[in-house]
């Protein structure tokens, strides 16, 4: 198992959920920290907690869907951390709704969020990835984009798509010794699922936030000689 400590990462949706829970788990491995988000006092907050591990920490605010803004935060974050080796591409939006019924805009924005927002991160922290000499990128993706279901058109075909996507960024950068992980978790305890009532959260058979961040964890202490190009987690007897 390869050390993390010292490592600089980014987190795209890091000030809660899964992404905070990942932010949390590298720092207290000696990682230095960039999260991303829309919502300043989240990061801020997070951004608090993150330096209590004695690593660096910093924020920027943009959405994903915006590329200009993503060249940007992104610049910002890479500068304050003196480069990246990490990309852990998690932010996303849990939108659902039948194809006849779920306004065509609202589609859209499911797709500019779950997909442009990978495409516009990773395109941007590629050029950081290749300077350190190697890199790692996380792509969260889910079992959704593996096997769709009534009422989750919009979510699992944007699924679907990062799964291909990121399948495709793994042939390409792989010869820069950058790894490209595509992960594709169940259900997992956020405050998101339970808002939706996809779980009702029970920590006793139900994925929590902190088993994904130590999946995430192992994955990345792998030798580099190894590569897990594709994953999925689910809760044993939910």
């Amino acid at each position: 198992m390869s050390s993390l400590k010292g490592k600089k990462a980014i987190i795209t949706g890091g000030s809660r959920g899964l992404g905070k829970a990942v932010a949390v788990a590298l720092a207290a491995e000696g990682v230095h920290v960039g999260i991303t988000g829309q919502n300043e006092e989240n990061l801020q907050t997070a951004v608090s907690e993150l330096r209590g591990y004695d690593v660096k920490a910093s924020y920027a605010v943009f959405n994903v869907a915006n590329e200009e803004e993503v060249k940007s935060g992104i610049k910002k974050l890479a500068e304050a951390l003196g480069g990246v080796d990490i990309l852990i591409n998690n932010a996303g939006v849990g939108q659902f709704g039948k194809v006849m019924e779920m306004p065509s805009a609202d589609f859209e924005k499911v797709f500019a969020i779950n997909l442009f927002g990978v495409y516009y991160v990773a395109k941007a922290l590629y050029p950081y990835l290749k300077a350190s000499g190697q890199g790692d990128v996380v792509n969260v993706a889910s079992t959704a984009g593996l096997k769709a279901g009534g009422g989750m058109s919009a979510y699992a075909a944007s699924k679907a798509a990062v799964i291909s996507l990121s399948q495709s960024m793994m042939a390409e950068w792989r010869k820069d010794d950058i790894r490209v992980i595509t992960l594709t978790p169940s259900t997992i305890a956020t405050d998101m699922s339970i808002q939706l009532k996809l779980t009702d959260g029970n920590p006793e058979k139900v994925l929590q936030s902190e088993d994904f961040a130590q999946w995430v964890l192992d994955i990345l202490k792998m030798n580099r000689r190894a590569l897990i190009a594709n994953g999925s987690i689910f809760s044993t007897n939910p």
